[in-house]
């Protein structure tokens, strides 16, 4: 007679890591999709073709993680960023429209983050901190927010450079490599900042531990 082996209680479940709970490598490359979508059909079919690919892939993302019972919230997040994404585009009548709230959002974004560093409140530890129900002792550690500081540092500098290189190429109307640009420094460096995000949070969790 067979035994089921034991539920761990919820005190005891592994708390899905950060990248989890951002719909893991999946999400992040089902993303980036919509855009691909937009700038492969953007020179052949035109605007509206263009716009109508992007968030029928997008839905289509949505559809499919809906299937696999995966998590939705990064394709719902996917699906309405797209959609603002071409109303913009719509609204301005360029193709390069599609392109003007992620060049503004990296901005915006760079600079919180920037800022979130200089009154050491790293935005990347208080994320990791309030998404996983962790304390925020790091804080008062000099060594473990140092990590936390770093790679808040990391998505700063990263999201700044996305929005100096995309703003020049959205100023001159370079539509094509503004597409090229978007691909380009959208996964691999979300994949670099993701894996000094990662070494962040070992590093706090490895010192909390030691001087706890």
């Amino acid at each position: 007679m067979s035994q089921s082996l034991p539920v761990p209680p919820p005190s005891e479940q592994r708390t899905p890591t950060l990248l989890e709970q951002m719909g893991g490598v999946g999400g992040l490359v089902s993303s980036a999709m919509p855009a691909v979508a937009f700038v492969a059909v953007n020179p052949l079919a035109g605007l509206q073709a263009a716009i109508w690919a992007s968030l029928a892939v997008a839905v289509a993302v949505g559809v499919w993680r809906l299937i696999r019972r995966e998590p939705l919230q990064p394709a719902v997040s996917g699906i309405l960023g797209v959609a603002v994404c071409a109303f913009i585009a719509y609204r301005t009548g360029e193709a390069r429209g599609f392109f003007l709230y992620g060049i503004w959002y990296s901005l915006v974004a760079g600079l919180v983050l920037a800022l979130s560093v200089v009154v050491r409140r790293p935005l990347v530890g208080v994320l990791w901190s309030a998404l996983n129900g962790s304390s925020f002792g790091w804080r008062t550690d000099r060594r473990a927010r140092s990590g936390f500081d770093v790679a808040t540092v990391v998505w700063a500098v990263f999201l700044l450079a996305r929005f100096g290189v995309q703003h020049y190429l959205y100023d001159v109307q370079e539509t094509d490599w503004l597409g090229v640009a978007r691909l380009a420094m959208g996964l691999p460096l979300t994949a670099v900042a993701a894996l000094v995000t990662i070494w962040a949070i070992r590093r706090a969790v490895r010192v909390t531990a030691a001087t706890s």
